[in-house]
């Protein structure tokens, strides 16, 4: 109505015209870009609308459901558009795993959403393609391993957070709580101890505030009104959401570049703390060697630490919260394993090499990550070159969502995928099993780098924590009446809630 009350308050008849030509070229373009999947014998899917193509039948608060139910009538390589944009999902853990791990390479490049490109644009590591993704990948991947990443290093930071976060949750006395904050925070830190070299108090208000607009950013990204940016960017200006991210968004940039400067102060190339100081002398070595093309500037350093900090920070913190949730909810489930905790280690502080032993718990975590299935979409891909797929042309630079939800839930691959039941990842003796569909790292050359840090956080933080406190609802609510319903953001978060933790030593 808008744009048909701009044309009818037109003062002449040039600007008319101009309005009505322009508005059948969208239309005409429009259908030519939808009419290509046809031509084209590209994967099926619902009849879309001119311009708006199949939004109208979506649910943006909760698009991967949508997309599970139109993958049933489909099949497992459909396309929808979501507006004017072309979209092909990939649904089922057979599909899933064939494009991202058979097909790599096709299927290996990232589609940077509007709203992130305003930012990032094409640097850093989450949204960025090409030599310059490639050269900071690698750089991360190594440093972070230098840096502790899945060595004893990282648990010690790990299990030094773990002390922290029991001293807050006893303050509480065990009445109910938000675990959001403290837990947000303990799981910062180890981030925060590869890339800085150091922690943060958790009343330390600079790290508070660099935590809190972390995750409310991550909040606006997979909020209806950024995804309709996304998909038409003209309306930039109309969309509050657009305007606070932004402003987050360079809050935290400034707040890190102070980081950085303080490091840059005493920075000494034969001792370096962290992932910056190693970026920091890798820039200056190959300035002074003459190379003035290097993907080592600034921009990729501020933009790999802004990925570093808010995958670091949000996914594990996320899934710990879901599965102390999933603990409150099955307190026959936290029984059991609490048991094999105290059979198994006793009154001693836990450690990675005693997942082994452990096998109920591990298939506890497992399950929780599994269930609590955080990004169920994965992040956009987005095709490298054209490509026939089972069947189906992809056009070179088609958008693609790996339905990661669809592999965590499919129903020929769990025997009770809406349900949480350890037993998934149990054998008929009790012992632990690892499952082929269990993907919520992704897979591929887009696969998590910090995966094998996220392990090794959920296992001690989970461990650790159920070692001393029982997690309970609040007084008043039972078990069933517990809320299990989720919010959406970048990721699938569980709705605010408050629980209580009795301590049991």
């Amino acid at each position: 109505m808008e744009v048909l009350d701009l044309v009818l308050q037109s003062s002449s008849s040039v600007s008319l015209v101009g309005a009505l030509v322009l508005l059948l070229l969208v239309y005409l373009v429009s259908s030519s870009s939808f009419s290509s999947q046809k031509d084209r014998k590209g994967p099926p899917g619902p009849k879309p609308l001119p311009l708006l193509g199949n939004l109208l039948q979506l649910d943006l608060k909760m698009t991967y459901n949508t997309l599970v139910e139109l993958s049933k009538k489909y099949g497992s390589v459909f396309t929808v558009y979501m507006g004017p944009q072309k979209v092909v999902v990939l649904a089922g853990y057979k599909t899933v795993k064939e494009a991202l791990v058979n097909h790599a390479d096709e299927f290996g490049d990232r589609h940077a959403m509007q709203s992130m490109d305003d930012s990032f644009h094409g640097n850093g590591i989450t949204w960025a393609n090409g030599d310059s993704w490639k050269e900071m990948r690698r750089f991360a991947m190594t440093n972070l391993r230098d840096f502790g990443m899945g060595k004893r290093a990282s648990e010690d930071k790990i299990i030094e957070e773990c002390e922290q976060l029991i001293k807050v949750f006893k303050k509480h006395k065990e009445e109910p709580f938000n675990l959001t904050q403290p837990i947000n925070c303990a799981v910062s830190n180890i981030i925060c101890s590869i890339i800085y070299g150091s922690r943060f108090e958790y009343d330390d208000p600079e790290f508070t505030t660099l935590v809190e607009r972390t995750k409310r950013n991550l909040h606006l990204v997979g909020s209806p009104s950024l995804q309709l940016y996304n998909l038409f960017p003209w309306f930039g200006k109309w969309i509050a959401n657009r305007k606070e991210l932004y402003t987050l968004t360079v809050a935290n940039e400034n707040q890190h570049l102070r980081l950085f400067s303080r490091l840059k102060e005493t920075l000494d190339p034969q001792m370096c703390r962290g992932f910056v100081d190693a970026f920091l002398v890798r820039k200056q070595n190959l300035e002074e060697s003459g190379n003035t093309n290097s993907h080592f500037h600034n921009k990729n350093l501020l933009m790999t630490v802004l990925n570093l900090f808010a995958a670091g920070t949000g996914t594990t913190a996320t899934t710990l919260r879901w599965g102390f949730l999933f603990m409150a909810k099955n307190p026959k489930i936290q029984n059991r394993v609490r048991e094999e905790l105290s059979r198994v280690i006793g009154g001693r502080q836990s450690q990675v090499e005693d997942r082994k032993n452990l096998p109920y718990t591990n298939a506890v975590i497992h399950e929780t990550q599994r269930l609590a299935n955080i990004v169920p979409m994965s992040l956009p891909h987005k095709t490298s070159q054209d490509v026939t797929f089972q069947g189906h042309f992809i056009e070179k630079g088609t958008v693609v969502y790996p339905l990661l939800i669809s592999v965590l839930f499919d129903e020929t691959e769990w025997e009770q995928p809406h349900s949480f039941h350890p037993a998934h990842f149990l054998d008929k003796d009790g012992k632990f099993v690892q499952r082929d569909a269990f993907m919520p790292f992704s897979a591929g050359r887009r696969a998590c780098p910090g995966e094998s840090l996220a392990k090794m956080e959920l296992f001690i933080f989970f461990t650790t924590l159920l070692q001393q406190f029982r997690f309970t609802p609040p007084p008043g609510v039972s078990e069933d009446e517990l809320d299990l319903s989720e919010i959406m953001g970048l990721g699938r978060n569980p709705a605010p809630h408050t629980l209580c933790a009795v301590p049991c030593v």
